[in-house]
């Protein structure tokens, strides 16, 4: 089996690596199928250069945005222009990109890498595209959900009551073991976060 340098995890099944870049302290992930050697790329926020050098190695099959706000894809040209792989985004966040999205995803769709399939889960309320994905075990969030709450929603578009739907339906149903990879900062799990709802709730925000 192929050894990946500096995985962020790690096993027979899935590679996840993650990259910090950007003064907004981005995170993006490169996913990659260790039985395949395929890849994709979540989030082009910054440093392209950076970006393809932890892509480099493998075959790099698609880009997938989590949603369409300026810090998660100002690397987006250079990186698909280097790639020539599609861009993949939620079709209500589409217009937010530099350049022409293919295809556009849906709630429910599935993706796959290599042999690994991953759902979409359409998560509404920090911006109206906004998405997640998950396959058994590991969630890239975004910016839905972060160690101790759901993202801003206190900006255009965004909608408090509606994330929180969308974090309790579709989220907080998934195992307690489920790691989450945010958008910015570390890692958390569905169970660390689940039992603090209603604080959330209560704090409205």
């Amino acid at each position: 089996m192929t050894t990946y340098a500096d995985p962020h995890y790690a096993d027979d099944r899935i590679v996840i690596k993650k990259l910090s870049v950007g003064e907004m302290d981005n995170n993006v992930y490169v996913i990659v199928d260790p039985t395949t050697n395929a890849s994709v790329l979540v989030d082009a926020a910054d440093e392209a250069e950076r970006i393809l050098a932890a892509l480099a190695g493998t075959r790099v099959t698609a880009i997938w945005e989590t949603h369409g706000d300026w810090d998660h894809v100002r690397a987006l040209p250079p990186v698909k222009k280097a790639l020539g792989v599609p861009v993949a985004i939620h079709g209500a966040d589409a217009d937010s990109l530099p350049l022409d999205a293919d295809p556009l995803l849906n709630d429910g769709d599935e993706l796959a890498v290599g042999n690994l399939r991953f759902r979409v889960l359409h998560t509404p309320g920090h911006t109206a595209g906004g998405v997640c994905f998950y396959t058994p075990g590991h969630l890239i969030a975004g910016d839905t959900l972060f160690p101790g709450g759901p993202g801003n929603t206190k900006r255009e578009g965004g909608d408090f009551p509606l994330i929180v739907r969308m974090i309790r339906e579709k989220l907080f149903t998934l195992p307690d073991d489920t790691r989450v990879y945010p958008g910015h900062g570390r890692d958390t799990t569905i169970g660390a976060e689940r039992p603090h709802l209603q604080e959330w709730i209560e704090r409205g925000w």
